[in-house]
């Protein structure tokens, strides 16, 4: 058979790509991405294109400089481009990046570091390259590490969105297009012990582990109970269930401490780990996992390679993860987040008595939910279908992101299982002077929509300019 022949179009080069206009960049998108994740962008006036960034700053292909109070999700807690993870990476550029038949004195520093930083007895790590691999993994050696299939997980939880984790999400939404989904899972409210207890029990011999984060993040930054964590390692162990902890979004410094169990001194069986671990750089997840549970599970010779990951472990995502660490440990980058968190939250909490537009504001350290009111605009219903007015009575958050965005060069999204809140997760390297920026910022936007007529007037124009693009498009 000869070959199949190429399409008409030449292949894009790197230099080309980093020359694209805006233009360009969005028609690509939209012809061979996610053509609708555009339309929401531009719905909200969050669409840019990025040339530089340094720190907690990045600039547009205009010029304009902004400063970066999302942080990726969690994930650049060390800010953009760091020196000491670039210059640390250039020390190992020569070394195999990529060697199966020997061991990596890399990835051993790591998991040693690790077996350090993270509370109590865990010791055994295994590395991956997503949040989502790490829960996957945890889930796995939860299983075999008890014989027992049952997974309990919370309501409004976010584990990711491969099978296993995405069987643990706990929102219907992410879920429903794709059942069946991994049996035996038990859903129970958040920081409520005495209904998790109760699915303990009626779970009877068949509940592996309890997965929880210490703090959800994409239910909107909800933080449990004082004392729930506590109480919750208690039912595990006087149940003989395992608790996993996700600190993908919490760990690493990001809300005071390494991890956010450690507040409470709550050790887990096994802890996830992945974002910050890259340093903003390269991709890289993991879990640890105590002695006791990582022999149960792979502690034999026929079992030790049951669970494996190509790139796991690789030179090039090991040496961001110690250089990460190295820079957070120097510096006392965690423990700063909890001083810096705890004025940031006490400036916005002064907002919300002004402004019932603001709803709630909660998190720990650096990790910050904002929520705003639903709103409802009458104006808007001539200029829009249903299902659009439905997406920006539903993405109020994402309308004020696109107001701080657009109006004041600050950077921020909102959550996926709560649109309404605005996620503040900035690099842990944020000023005062930028802390205080991002509150005079809000507090303009919150007077000039007291009574919704900035927002109206805001969203009715990026809906005509995303009406518009798509057309041109």
């Amino acid at each position: 058979m000869g070959e199949v022949p190429m399409k008409k179009e030449e292949i894009v080069s790197i230099e080309e790509a980093i020359a694209m206009s805006a233009t360009e960049v969005e028609k690509n998108y939209r012809q061979n991405i996610n053509p609708n994740f555009v339309t929401l962008l531009k719905l909200l006036g969050l669409n840019k294109k990025f040339i530089r960034a340094e720190g907690t700053k990045v600039w547009d292909d205009e010029g304009k400089e902004y400063i970066d109070f999302l942080g990726a999700y969690g994930a650049l807690n060390l800010g953009h481009n760091h020196l000491e993870i670039i210059e640390a990476l250039k020390k190992i550029s020569n070394l195999p990046n990529l060697l199966q038949t020997t061991i990596n004195p890399i990835t051993t520093a790591l998991a040693k570091n690790l077996s350090i930083i993270t509370p109590g007895d865990l010791k055994y790590s295994f590395f991956c390259n997503s949040g989502a691999e790490a829960v996957e993994g945890a889930l796995k050696l939860a299983k075999i590490a008890t014989g027992k299939s049952g997974i309990i997980y919370c309501k409004g939880s976010f584990h990711g969105k491969s099978m296993g984790a995405l069987s643990v999400t706990g929102r219907d939404k992410y879920k429903k297009y794709f059942g069946p989904l991994v049996p035996f899972g038990i859903e129970v409210p958040y920081g409520d012990q005495y209904q998790l207890e109760k699915a303990m029990i009626d779970g009877k011999d068949n509940i592996a582990a309890f997965i929880i984060e210490p703090i959800q993040g994409e239910a909107g930054i909800i933080t449990p109970p004082a004392g729930y964590l506590k109480k919750v390692k208690e039912l595990c162990n006087k149940y003989n269930i395992l608790m996993i902890a996700d600190e993908v979004q919490t760990g690493l410094g990001r809300t005071g401490n390494w991890f956010a169990c450690q507040e409470e001194e709550v050790v887990p069986d096994i802890l996830c780990m992945a974002k910050a671990l890259g340093g903003g750089i390269m991709p890289i997840g993991a879990y640890i996992a105590n002695e006791t549970t990582w022999k149960r599970g792979y502690g034999t010779i026929d079992k030790c390679l049951l669970h494996t990951s190509t790139f796991g472990g690789n030179t090039w995502a090991c040496t961001a993860g110690l250089a990460t660490i190295e820079v957070i440990n120097k510096e006392g980058l965690h423990c700063r987040a909890k001083e810096k968190g705890d004025y940031f939250l006490n400036q916005l909490n002064q907002l919300k008595k002004d402004y019932p537009l603001l709803k709630d504001v909660r998190g720990k350290g650096l990790m910050i939910g904002i929520e705003f009111a639903e709103i409802n605009l009458p104006i808007i219903n001539k200029f829009v279908s249903l299902d659009q007015k439905i997406i920006l009575e539903e993405y109020v958050g994402g309308m004020i992101a696109s107001q701080l965005s657009n109006e004041y060069q600050i950077i921020t999204a909102y959550t996926l299982n709560n649109p309404n809140v605005i996620r503040v997760e900035p690099p842990l390297t944020i000023t005062i002077k930028e802390i205080d920026y991002f509150v005079e910022s809000l507090e303009k936007i919150l007077k000039q929509n007291k009574k919704f007529g900035g927002m109206a007037k805001e969203t009715i124009k990026n809906v005509f300019s995303s009406f518009r693009r798509q057309r041109e498009a």
